[in-house]
């Protein structure tokens, strides 16, 4: 994977193998016993740059007692100058999705990577007519004869290995998505094979189905928390005969435990390697692991598979992943970021690792899908879209009668959509689902150029003299920069969770804590994601779900899920059995009942995710509603609030 960027990426990387810093910071590698001293002295200075960012040594018992938006904000930049070398983004933001201000919509549950903006999708998706008076009918569309901005995705009846070997015939819309893809994702053609898919959970399924479990038994897993894409693969995997393993993470900090992970991936026994899944950070609590890891597996024998879905929008770039090249690649791609949370996944296989793959008589290939250009047929969004389309944005729900239920029961997490009895993962990028019998249709058209984009990124790149296609979302992030990003990200969730931290129940002995941080806290190191859970005034949790249907009513998306695999030491063997819960699953009984059984424990969480436009106000207004938690009688007066305004009686 060679950078066009090398020169940028060696400027930043955050995971343990990059020979130089953010701007401004020294070195985090230094040998030198001065640059180790600099180092932690700068560490030490951020982190208290953090805590002065609000007011030093200040708790918060009330929620009228936070300070005013413009003062904070104003302590923000004082604590953090660089921060305002960001407005770019702010400007990218404004202009191309509007929408986000004037809807007032947080959106803290994106994971993956927006293809078009917003603006895009309103100048060029549809033109429609004044809305009639009747609140009950929808006005017509419209669509310019000259433009068609939508393409079809298709399913194809094609084997995994068929695929790589002799590519199948691709339209040129197809063609122009890859290359615009590959070249985002700075993935070599000549070193690695793309093929499409219809969600994460399938490019994981379709890994599974293929690899040959018979003579690398294991299946060797890093998530601190429930993934379901990787819940899919691992039961694929167990019916191939893998032996499943996963790494365990130290409480309370949900450090990796680096002894058992290293035991495991040093096994001599040949046997004992195979496929070794791994992501460079979790997308709930915001955890970071170091690159040494693939290198590590490599170097013994095992088969990486990189899980590119939860880094940022240019942590390609690193200089980390132009050296170590796993065998494997899935990152996954959303439509426009706040608005359509639809999309697909990308599987990259290396070339010199595709002869691993063996066709098997259990593997159907089933995901595998194609990009057509738009016919006529399909251009009916009332259709086609509302229909054919149905997305996991499960904080988007109504608060119904079960959302609202008793603080002191765990319940399962939102149902999500299913295809072909395969499990998708919420929250992760809201992934399109298809229905075996219809097509999707999403936006894409040839435009001028946004803003001040550089003509760079739009010039005629292809072979055969096709312009680039106009992924307008990709271009703002190849414009804004790996530095900006993630200096941008790295201020924002460093103060969120400082902000958090302030909040305390008034009149408790010890000034109870209102929410808890899981995985890393202040750190310089920590990814753009935070963990955490809410808990009222006698201590005992507020049930994520109802967190995050609460936060829905003020148009905050959150996510929730499952924290697992966590290792507890004697020291807080106490404390375990308070801090873990069972976990219920069901399974479909042979006389068609559903029946539940215990599948292990975890903690279930809150989780908030930033990306590329995340703003200051976003943090402000999470922290805000956060805060109300204070008030002993926040949840029944939204109960009551809720009955006002519906004519229903919830149980709280």
């Amino acid at each position: 994977m060679y950078s066009p960027c090398i020169g940028e990426a060696s400027e930043v990387c955050f995971h343990g193998c990059c020979l130089a810093s953010l701007p401004g910071f020294p070195d985090p590698h230094a040998t030198d016993q001065k640059q180790v001293s600099s180092v932690a002295l700068s560490r030490y200075n951020f982190a208290l740059a953090t805590v002065s960012s609000l007011f030093p040594s200040t708790q918060f018992t009330n929620h009228e007692s936070l300070p005013p938006f413009d003062e904070s904000f104003s302590k923000f930049n004082e604590a953090y100058p660089q921060y305002s070398n960001t407005e770019r983004a702010d400007q990218v933001r404004a202009q191309e999705y509007y929408h986000l201000s004037m809807s007032n919509h947080v959106c803290l549950d994106y994971i993956g990577h927006g293809l078009f903006s917003y603006s895009q999708q309103q100048n060029h998706h549809m033109t429609a007519p004044a809305a009639p008076s009747s609140s009950s009918s929808a006005p017509s569309l419209h669509f310019s004869p000259l433009e068609l901005p939508f393409f079809e995705i298709s399913y194809k009846s094609v084997n995994l290995n068929s695929q790589l070997l002799y590519g199948g015939e691709e339209s040129e819309l197809e063609t122009k998505i890859r290359k615009r893809i590959m070249g985002f994702m700075n993935i070599s053609e000549a070193d690695y094979s793309m093929v499409f898919t219809a969600n994460q959970s399938s490019a994981f399924k379709l890994i599974a189905d293929f690899y040959p479990f018979q003579s690398n038994q294991n299946l060797l897993t890093v998530y601190d928390y429930e993934n379901e894409a990787v819940g899919a693969m691992i039961c694929a995997s167990k019916k191939r005969g893998a032996r499943v393993l996963s790494a365990e993470f130290s409480w309370p900090d949900l450090m990796i435990q680096s002894e058992k992970l290293k035991k495991i991936v040093l096994s001599k026994r040949k046997k004992r390697r195979g496929l070794f899944v791994f992501p460079l950070q979790s997308r709930m609590t915001g955890a970071r692991y170091s690159y040494l890891w693939m290198s590590m597996a490599q170097e013994n024998g095992w088969h990486v598979l990189l899980d590119a879905c939860a880094l940022g929008p240019k942590d390609m770039e690193t200089l980390g992943l132009s050296l170590f090249r796993p065998d494997f690649l899935i990152c996954s791609f959303f439509k426009v970021f706040g608005k359509n949370p639809s999309g697909f996944a990308c599987l990259f296989v290396k070339k010199s690792s595709a002869s691993i793959l063996k066709d098997s008589t259990t593997a159907i290939s089933m995901g595998i899908v194609s990009l057509l250009p738009a016919t006529r047929s399909s251009q009916f969004p009332d259709e086609s879209i509302s229909s054919d389309i149905e997305t996991e944005q499960t904080s988007k729900l109504k608060l119904h009668k079960d959302d609202l239920a008793a603080a002191n029961s765990w319940s399962e997490p939102l149902p999500v959509q299913r295809l072909s009895n395969e499990t998708v993962e919420s929250h992760e990028i809201s992934e399109v689902i298809f229905r075996q019998k219809g097509l999707s249709c999403s936006e894409i058209v040839e435009l001028e150029m946004p803003l001040d984009i550089p003509q760079s990124l739009n010039k005629d790149n292809s072979a055969h003299g096709y312009s680039e296609i106009e992924c307008r979302g990709l271009d703002h992030a190849d414009s804004l920069g790996l530095v900006l990003i993630s200096l941008r990200a790295k201020f924002l969730i460093n103060w969120l969770v400082n902000a958090l931290m302030s909040l305390r129940h008034p009149h408790s002995d010890n000034g109870l804590p209102l929410v808890r941080i899981y995985g890393p806290n202040i750190s310089f190191d920590r990814g753009p994601a935070v963990a955490f859970n809410v808990f009222d005034w006698k201590g005992e949790k507020v049930e994520p779900t109802l967190v995050q249907k609460l936060a829905d009513r003020s148009n905050i998306s959150l996510s929730h899920g499952l924290l697992q695999h966590i290792w507890f030491s004697d020291k807080y063997e106490e404390e375990k059995e308070k801090i873990l819960e069972p976990k219920t699953s069901e399974v479909q009984g042979t006389l068609g009942n559903k029946k539940k059984y215990k599948s292990g424990s975890g903690i279930p969480v809150v989780s908030a995710a930033l990306g590329l436009l995340t703003n200051f106000e976003d943090m402000y207004k999470l922290w805000a509603f956060v805060s109300r938690f204070l008030d002993a009688d926040f949840v029944e007066k939204e109960r009551w609030r809720y009955v006002a305004l519906n004519q229903k009686t919830v149980e709280v």
